[in-house]
């Protein structure tokens, strides 16, 4: 071996150290100071260090940002379904605070539903929200359940609208 090739090897070894060392530094971050670390999440991959970026810590982050996404949708639907359905059954008992909720709960879905990945997932899950929502109203309300549709009387759009 010529002392350019042991040179070169050597610095190729200081080189996948110092990205080791670069990785923890990161997942250490990760653990800190999350939003921080994703500052220099964001920053690594903007200058195109892919290589460098924490890519363990960020696949399961971007994960559960998918899955929390999808969580508000649900919630939001039967916070929504739930009040419409307290409007709809119980008209001498409607107050600013039930119109205030289905206002709020409309314009906060529509800006979630502006990916057309959660509107697909709003729409999959309308009935799970129905269930829950009419589970919740006859709890709140004391009507019984029975008193409620078996299916969804609403489509996604009726709801937002």
């Amino acid at each position: 071996m010529t002392r350019g090739n042991r040179t070169a090897g050597g610095a190729a070894k200081r080189t996948r150290s110092q990205a080791k060392q670069r990785r923890a530094e990161l997942t250490r971050l990760y653990e800190a100071d999350e939003t921080a670390w994703l500052e220099e999440m964001s920053r690594l991959i903007r200058e195109g260090r892919l290589d460098e970026a924490d890519t363990e810590n960020l696949s399961g982050y971007l994960l559960d940002m998918a899955k929390r996404d999808r969580r508000e949708v649900v919630n939001r639907l039967t916070t929504l379904i739930m009040h419409v359905l307290k409007w709809d059954h119980q008209p001498r008992k409607r107050s600013r605070s039930w119109q205030v909720t289905i206002l709020t709960q409309k314009d906060e879905l529509q800006d979630l539903l502006e990916s057309q990945t959660l509107k697909n997932h709003a729409a999959e899950v309308l009935g799970k929200a129905y269930a829950r929502a009419v589970k919740y109203a006859s709890e709140e309300t004391g009507l019984p359940a029975d008193r409620f549709p078996n299916e969804c009387p609403y489509t996604l759009d009726e709801l937002l609208s």
